[in-house]
């Protein structure tokens, strides 16, 4: 069964070089285990998913301007989230607003290439159906 995610819940980025937290404004007021939960519509970057320290992806206009100043030396660049899509897929029977609530088996996609997922959604006692 999956478990619901909540503000702070660890993410990770395919590309990324380090983990982040995931950031829930307190839209819906709904808590799970006294923190707000998540919806799909939390993917704003850099208000919902902040960096991932630095980016590796080749599409990033930013890693490929800095391997090009590397001569041709693959070098990451600052991480700055282009997820421009909801997370999927959501919670096809519990919704938080009128929205469906995010699991820890969602997914985001980054513009440059990269998979957002959820290492660990923050919720330990709560599943959802």
């Amino acid at each position: 069964m999956p478990q619901p995610v909540v503000a702070g819940a660890e993410l990770t980025c395919t590309f990324g070089a380090a983990p982040t937290a995931l950031v829930v404004l307190p839209q819906a007021r709904v808590l799970i285990e006294g923190r707000p939960a998540a919806t799909i519509m939390d993917h704003e970057p850099l208000v919902n998913i902040p960096t991932f320290g630095l980016c590796s992806s080749p599409a990033n206009p930013a890693v490929a301007a800095a391997t090009a100043a590397a001569m041709g030396v693959p070098t990451p660049a600052p991480c700055i989230p282009e997820t421009v899509a909801p997370w999927l897929p959501g919670a096809p029977t519990v919704s938080i607003g009128a929205l469906p609530a995010l699991t820890n088996a969602s997914v985001c996609l980054c513009a440059f290439g990269g998979s957002v997922a959820v290492a660990f959604g923050g919720a330990v006692r709560t599943l959802m159906p």
